[in-house]
């Protein structure tokens, strides 16, 4: 948020400098209300730029081998523009990158789900995932999956027909 903050203030100074200079090169026959007009319009205009690219932008910067499970569009009733451009502010994906598949079930593997949001930190949880009954297990505090399926420290959990991970996890497989 920080550097959201210091980019804001450059965007402004530098729409300044550049009206200023605009001004002097015109004979200062541009008005003087011009220069913050122009710095307000600038700033306002970065940061609904940099809050509507923020996901398209990540999503640029990911490995191809990071699927998306869900990018949620928000309305915020504090933002009352967003009913009509909802914002999408965190997803989850799933990083196929060190997948780990069993030696015995190829339906079997550990994978790590990437939840990030907009101001947060970004978190990789292990998953478990069988593609072949639909299942996943959360493996938190050292929970562990062995060869043939058998969990240590978590449960293989069935979660709903259309569940965003393990779609996009099991996709294609």
């Amino acid at each position: 948020m920080l550097i959201d903050f210091i980019s804001t203030i450059a965007v402004g100074v530098s729409a300044a400098g550049i009206i200023f200079i605009l001004r002097h090169l015109s004979g200062w026959r541009v008005a003087k209300w011009v220069l913050p007009a122009g710095v307000g319009l600038a700033m306002l205009g970065f940061s609904i730029w940099n809050e509507y690219t923020w996901f398209s932008r990540v999503q640029a910067q990911l490995p191809q081998t990071v699927v998306m499970a869900t990018a949620p569009q928000q309305t915020i009733f504090y933002r009352p523009w967003t009913y009509a451009f909802p914002l999408v502010n965190r997803f989850v994906a799933v990083d196929k990158t060190d997948a780990k598949t069993s030696a015995t079930d190829p339906d079997l593997f550990v994978a790590s789900a990437i939840v990030a949001a907009r101001w947060g930190r970004s978190q990789r949880i292990d998953v478990a995932f069988d593609c072949a009954k639909g299942t996943r297990a959360d493996l938190f505090g050292g929970a562990t999956m062995a060869d043939d399926g058998s969990l240590t420290g978590a449960e293989w959990r069935t979660p709903d027909a259309d569940d965003p991970l393990v779609r996009a996890a099991c996709g294609g497989r």
